[in-house]
């Protein structure tokens, strides 16, 4: 076999590839990483959904249990989660139909339609549970 690469040119140093530990995060890079995880926190939570709903079709007790899961301390933080994650894959979801017609591109208008789309899914998750608590009578 012959050999094709020179000595010298063995011997170079190759650059690594940057990494994790070289990049400083980035909202884009963060609100991405974000989407994909709340798609599949919106799917856990399709399935809790259909538990309830089996819970309901299954009888008194069944539904009373669950209820009482979801009322729980652990079953708030879900729902929390899942609602927060519905608001956020919503607002990300409508941000990125924007890109589709080529508007907010540019690094700046990035960067504010990303922390946009974080504090619309805070505020909007906030407000549901005040709302939803508020309705509920404190039941």
């Amino acid at each position: 076999m012959i050999d094709t690469v020179s000595a010298p040119a063995a011997k170079r140093q190759r650059p690594l590839s940057p990494h994790l530990q070289i990049y400083k995060p980035q909202i884009t890079s963060i609100t991405s990483i974000l989407h994909r995880l709340t798609g599949i926190a919106l799917s856990f939570g399709v399935v809790l959904l259909v538990l309830w709903l089996a819970s309901a079709a299954n009888g008194i007790e069944t539904y009373e249990q669950m209820q009482n899961f979801l009322r729980s301390p652990l079953g708030l933080v879900m729902l929390a989660g899942w609602s927060w994650s519905l608001f956020y894959h919503l607002a990300n979801g409508i941000r990125h139909l924007f890109w589709d017609i080529g508007w907010g591109y540019d690094i700046p208008t990035m960067t504010a339609s990303g922390y946009a789309v974080l504090a619309s899914a805070t505020v909007a998750t906030v407000l549901v549970w005040v709302l939803g608590f508020m309705m509920a009578g404190g039941q």
